[in-house]
């Protein structure tokens, strides 16, 4: 996919704040230290796009970029930060959740886990409520490029067990680093929307 525009145009905390045009929508979820924003910037060609920051748990919106003028990529408050107050991980739930369920433009979730790692049981129970929810998912692993190459297999097993994957679950690795796989996300990504 060549982007030739990525802007941000909403922060909404609310339903009244989302964008009303009916462009097609892909939710990107993911621990608070999953490299969200540096995959979105890796998909879109872009360095600072979406912020990137040392001290995980930045986001606190719900992030619609428009790219293209074709769709829009929606970053959401990671989960699983310690430092952020048990009532403010209540509300990035409800907002999350209020999303997830009420959306109709929304066509795609991109869930990040770090290849490196076994899942969480944040990111086993995010699998879990898309999949309850009927909702489409893709999941990606980040930070593919810190596993050696005959390693890999080993770790796209280790996350298909932990996360109990179906046969017709797609798992990614993916680099933001070397934009391995960028093609193939994108490949995803336009035959969902």
């Amino acid at each position: 996919m060549n982007v030739t525009k990525a802007e941000l145009v909403v922060m909404a905390v609310k339903e009244e704040h989302y964008p009303t045009n009916g462009l097609p929508e892909v939710m990107f979820l993911g621990r608070s230290n999953v490299g969200k924003s540096s995959f979105i910037n890796a998909l879109v060609n872009r360095k600072n796009l979406a912020y990137t920051s040392s001290t995980p748990g930045k986001t606190r919106t719900l992030n619609f970029y428009n790219v293209n003028d074709t769709l829009y990529f929606v970053d959401v408050p990671g989960y699983g930060y310690a430092k952020v107050s048990k009532q403010e991980r209540q509300r990035f739930g409800q907002m999350i959740e209020n999303y997830l369920t009420k959306r109709k433009t929304l066509k795609l979730a991109v869930l990040l886990v770090d290849f490196r790692h076994e899942p969480t049981e944040d990111d086993i129970l995010m699998y879990n409520y898309l999949k309850y929810h009927n909702i489409k998912t893709l999941i990606v692993g980040t930070k593919a490029d810190k596993v050696g190459v005959t390693r890999q297999p080993r770790h796209l097993k280790m996350l298909r067990d932990t996360l109990d994957l179906t046969d017709t679950d797609e798992l990614i690795p993916f680099s933001s680093v070397t934009k391995y796989n960028r093609d193939k996300v994108w490949e995803i990504i336009l035959e969902n929307i």
